[in-house]
């Protein structure tokens, strides 16, 4: 897949359970060119999880400072809790290097990108239907019927937003969706709004 001087940014959102990590590390391990997002979260760190790598972990006071500084694309605060932000800085490090930035976060925080960032290309990965998207989550063996209830709801909510998303990909078959999403990547790199240097040499009079 051919690469532009800047990388795009993917915004990815679904509902719980749809397969959004599944699709998109399968995307990445075909083209290297394209990064997940690391987020800045101000929970401590997990067994494992490695720094720059899994997050950025920062004290609440280090959050808050960079919310001062305009330092996220979007932010939100989870249960009352933890802190977690998209840094402007590592998306915009990524693209200036020719690479794709994927950021898989919910609606809410997509739209706020969105507004932030009109080049972004958003896409909602969504179930073939809501019955299949139920079985899944029952499939997990983590769930409770509770806990599948809101989430089916919740998903319900979510699907509405679709209209805002430039794409959907249905992730019936994951190398369908895959597929799907390469064709939204090459779609996007020819986009002439994306090749304003080309289209002006080309009509400029340069010397063939």
């Amino acid at each position: 897949m051919a690469r532009k001087k800047k990388g795009l940014l993917i915004v990815v959102s679904g509902p719980a359970g749809v397969g959004k990590g599944t699709v998109n590390a399968a995307l990445m391990q075909k083209h290297p060119e394209i990064r997940m997002s690391v987020s800045v979260t101000t929970r401590a760190p997990r067994p494992g999880e490695i720094e720059g790598v899994h997050y950025f972990f920062r004290t609440k006071e280090e959050f808050d400072r960079m919310i001062d500084e305009d330092a996220f694309l979007e932010y939100m605060h989870v249960f009352g809790m933890n802190y977690y932000g998209t840094p402007k800085a590592f998306v915009e490090t990524e693209r200036n290097k020719g690479n794709h930035v994927i950021l898989e976060i919910d609606v809410q925080g997509a739209m706020k990108v969105k507004s932030r960032c009109p080049d972004a290309v958003l896409v909602f990965i969504a179930p073939p239907s809501l019955k299949v998207l139920k079985d899944r989550l029952v499939g997990r063996g983590t769930e409770t019927q509770e806990s599948i209830d809101v989430r089916t709801a919740t998903a319900l909510e979510e699907l509405k937003k679709l209209p805002d998303y430039d794409y959907m990909v249905i992730n019936d078959v994951v190398e369908e969706a895959v597929a799907d999403m390469e064709a939204i990547l090459s779609a996007e790199l020819n986009r002439t709004a994306r090749n304003q240097t080309l289209i002006t040499k080309l009509t400029g009079g340069e010397t063939i």
